[in-house]
């Protein structure tokens, strides 16, 4: 089942995640934004972002974290609720060429750039706190 393939009408509430990769969110999270939005805007919603870069205190703020204010600047749709998680990094599931742009941003970036690396940079507490926020929405 797709996205596309969804009655969205039927539901109540609407949650939309998305990752980053090479700096962006897919195409066809906008796409399906700009298709939806005002159906989107009619029913409780909420996005997410997932990107490593919010494993940085100074980063892991809707407000504060690069990717997701840059994401919500492209769009028209303004989410009634935000939240962005840093996510894994896990080295051996990368492709050869995946695997070392990755360790090239990691090193830009001070983060871990051990081949081996697997590492959790999730705050779930804070992922518990945002599906409250869904749960009273």
């Amino acid at each position: 089942m797709t996205a596309d393939s969804l009655d969205l009408g039927s539901y109540d509430t609407i949650i939309i995640g998305a990752s980053i990769r090479y700096g962006k969110h897919h195409k066809d999270v906008y796409n399906f934004i700009e298709k939806n939005e005002k159906l989107l805007d009619s029913k409780s919603n909420a996005f997410f972002s997932v990107n490593v870069v919010a494993r940085k205190p100074e980063k892991n703020q809707p407000d504060t974290n690069p990717y997701l204010v840059k994401f919500l600047k492209q769009i028209s749709w303004k989410p009634k609720h935000l939240a962005v998680f840093a996510g894994m990094l896990d080295y051996q599931k990368y492709g050869v060429f995946d695997r070392q742009m990755i360790r090239f941003i990691m090193w830009m970036t001070k983060g871990p750039t051990d081949p081996n690396t697997v590492k959790e940079f999730t705050d779930w507490e804070a992922v518990d706190r945002f599906a409250d926020s869904i749960k009273e929405m």
